[in-house]
């Protein structure tokens, strides 16, 4: 049997040789690799690490601004900013956002557009910015929360300060209120100005002077752990408040025109002629803006939509009406500077008047009419016919030209968004806007504030403001100062007196005038000896009435009755209120408006300075607000059993038919 060889000695120490060899090659090959990959990261990639791993354990969080306060001219307060829990999650901690929402929904009663709002928010926002999910928790949410919290990586509950109107209705229309940033102001803002920011002011004060309210925002940089808790504040920058904006409204006089207009509806506009300070500012029917800072429920928002009077519009600012005899003071001033009429002249009104050439009657509101009249007495008895006759001599682009003076068809220029300009119609006008010419008749409709002539209430205080204000022109604004950072342009509180031909002295006669009116006029209701006032009445026909028929009320819809105005301006020697009301559909502006209008003048006048009503204490507010409270929960429940027995008679209606179609 033969055995094999053994190898020699060499030949072991060879193979030997040429393994550790191989091994040392693989050995070194993998320390110089780790020795490059060190080298890497510690030098070249050094920063870029750095940076990332003081991510993981330093945060910057935004500290949103204070938003600034806004007070009326008395220093109440009409825009407050009130402590809130708010629930935030910071997506670097959240690996899913959508099933994080998703659990936390029936927590914090979170809609699945709510959801799709907040993942909309989070794919817009950085990394490191905590996304508000819900604003103002009740003490049930936060109750419910906290015994899962753990279970919650990534969501807080932070106290932010939030936005609170506390009188509710009574200067919606005028300051507006602030909502959540949607998508289209995500893509128009200064994203750095508004970090942490949830709120932007939509309409109103709260809209046009957004720049100075919203303030600058700082920062904190500080230390967390694996789980995002806080461990030390690093660096500090503090945010920079917003300016508190004092505006030139009175709590009283606000309060004393919503009173007024109460029921009905309808806007009023007070303004102190001497230098454009809006004083009052009213549309009614009003609403609560407080449910539109956390997001309105889409039930009570299309409740508000779907209200046929309409409590979102504001009726002061963008409601274009047939201003009526209202602007017959004005027009008879046109007469004058043209030199088609002095105090004298006068003209005979047998109750109508016709176009040369043509037999259909302009009716006067008077049946017979008033005889032989004057400049004067057209105003007093508000005679239609003179203002015919007078209109059809100027001429339509003549009558335009001076109307424009006092502000119709233009913007007032009021530091408020969304103003309407109202429409002065003229020959170019109707071409660009129908394609037509101008017929005769319509000047004639035009010339007693009917036809296409449409006037906001607005402008019918501008312009009874310049009135009394002797012609010098003013520019209405709510904006009486401002304190803090930034730097604010006030609104030019007077622009200069317009072009007028006549005499000086015609502004003093129409001003005496006006004050006739109130004295043995159609305002003469409301006369009182304890001041001057002047004044004009007007009723604006909604619904035309064919020719030879009369007015017949009762015979109409409600809402098809005229609409009752009323603007003057109060003492005459020295204005310090000029006013318009309009009362929608109210019927005769002597009968409905000018009673109001004396109310707003009576308490500007005699009592605001030494008797000023003044608003709710906290306890009476907070009182006022518990009992909304109840009676909109009282109201939902209400509703929710009606939805509910509707729902069950569809269902038993559907179930009755598809048995009748199983039978045949």
């Amino acid at each position: 049997m033969n055995r094999p060889l053994a190898p020699d000695a060499e030949q072991v120490d060879r193979i030997f040789m040429h393994r550790i060899i191989i091994f040392g090659l693989l050995i070194f090959v993998g320390l110089s690799v780790l020795l490059l990959r060190y080298g890497y990261l510690q030098v070249y990639a050094h920063d870029k690490y750095k940076k990332q791993a003081d991510n993981n354990r330093i945060k910057l969080i935004s500290a949103p601004p204070s938003r600034g306060y806004i007070y009326d001219r008395n220093g109440i307060l009409l825009a407050d900013n009130q402590p809130v829990f708010t629930a935030m999650l910071s997506p670097d901690e959240v690996d899913n956002p959508e099933r994080t929402l998703t659990l936390l929904a029936p927590i914090f009663e979170l809609t699945d557009e709510d959801i799709a709002n907040i993942l909309a928010r989070l794919s817009r926002s950085k990394k490191n910015d905590p996304v508000t999910i819900k604003i103002d928790l009740t003490d049930a949410q936060l109750a419910q929360f906290s015994e899962r919290q753990p279970f919650f990586r990534g969501v807080t509950i932070q106290s932010k300060l939030t936005r609170s109107y506390p009188y509710d209705e009574l200067f919606a229309h005028v300051i507006g209120y602030v909502g959540r940033i949607n998508d289209k102001e995500t893509k128009q803002i200064n994203k750095d100005r508004y970090a942490g920011t949830d709120l932007i002011g939509k309409i109103g004060i709260e809209d046009f002077y957004e720049d100075i309210l919203l303030g600058q925002p700082g920062y904190q940089s500080v230390e967390t752990d694996a789980h995002g808790n806080i461990l030390r504040q690093l660096d500090t920058k503090a945010p920079t408040a917003g300016n508190d904006i004092t505006l030139s409204l009175d709590y009283g006089l606000q309060m004393v025109a919503q009173e007024q207009l109460a029921g009905r509806r309808g806007a009023i506009v007070a303004i102190d002629p001497q230098n454009g300070d809006v004083l009052a500012f009213v549309s009614n029917p009003s609403y609560d803006p407080n449910p539109f800072i956390s997001g309105i429920s889409f039930r009570d928002y299309g409740d508000l939509r779907e209200d046929l009077d309409q409590p979102l519009y504001n009726r002061a600012l963008q409601g274009m009406y047939p201003p009526g005899s209202t602007i017959k003071p004005f027009e008879a001033l046109g007469g004058l500077h043209y030199g088609l009429r002095n105090w004298n002249t006068t003209i005979y009104d047998p109750g109508y008047f016709s176009l040369p050439g043509d037999s259909h009657r302009f009716r006067d509101w008077k049946r017979g009419g008033h005889g032989t009249v004057d400049l004067k007495k057209s105003i007093v008895m508000s005679v239609d016919t003179y203002y015919y006759n007078l209109a059809y001599e100027m001429g339509i682009q003549r009558l335009h030209d001076w109307m424009v003076r006092f502000g119709f068809g233009s913007e007032t220029g009021i530091d408020l968004p969304n103003e309407k300009a109202g429409i002065m119609p003229s020959p170019k006008w109707k071409k660009d806007t129908y394609n037509k010419d101008w017929l005769p008749g319509e000047t004639i409709s035009v010339s007693i504030g009917q036809g296409y002539f449409l006037a906001t209430p607005l402008q019918i205080a501008q312009a009874t403001a310049i009135t009394a204000n002797k012609g010098h022109h003013i520019t209405p604004h709510l904006l009486k100062h401002s304190e803090g950072a930034a730097e604010v342009n006030i609104i030019d509180k007077t622009d200069g007196k317009i072009d007028y031909n006549g005499e000086d002295s015609d502004w003093t006669r129409m001003q005496d005038t006006m004050e006739n009116v109130i004295k043995q006029g159609t305002g003469r209701r409301i006369y009182t000896s304890r001041y001057r006032i002047a004044g004009k009445t007007g009723t604006a026909q909604v619904k035309s009435i064919a020719q030879g028929q009369s007015y017949n009320k009762a015979a109409l819809d409600k809402r098809h009755w005229d609409h009752a105005w009323f603007n003057g301006f109060a003492p005459v020697e020295n204005p310090q209120i000029a006013l318009s009301v309009l009362v929608e559909n109210g019927g005769g502006g002597s009968v409905v408006a000018a009673p109001i209008g004396r109310a707003l003048f009576d308490y500007w006048v005699l009592q605001h300075k030494n008797d000023p009503i003044l608003p709710p204490t906290a306890d009476e507010l907070k009182a006022i607000k518990h009992q909304k409270v109840q009676d909109k929960a009282a109201h939902d429940a209400i509703r929710d059993k009606e939805d509910a027995l509707k729902k069950q008679a569809e269902a038993e209606t559907a179930t009755k038919t598809a048995n009748t179609e199983t039978t045949l």
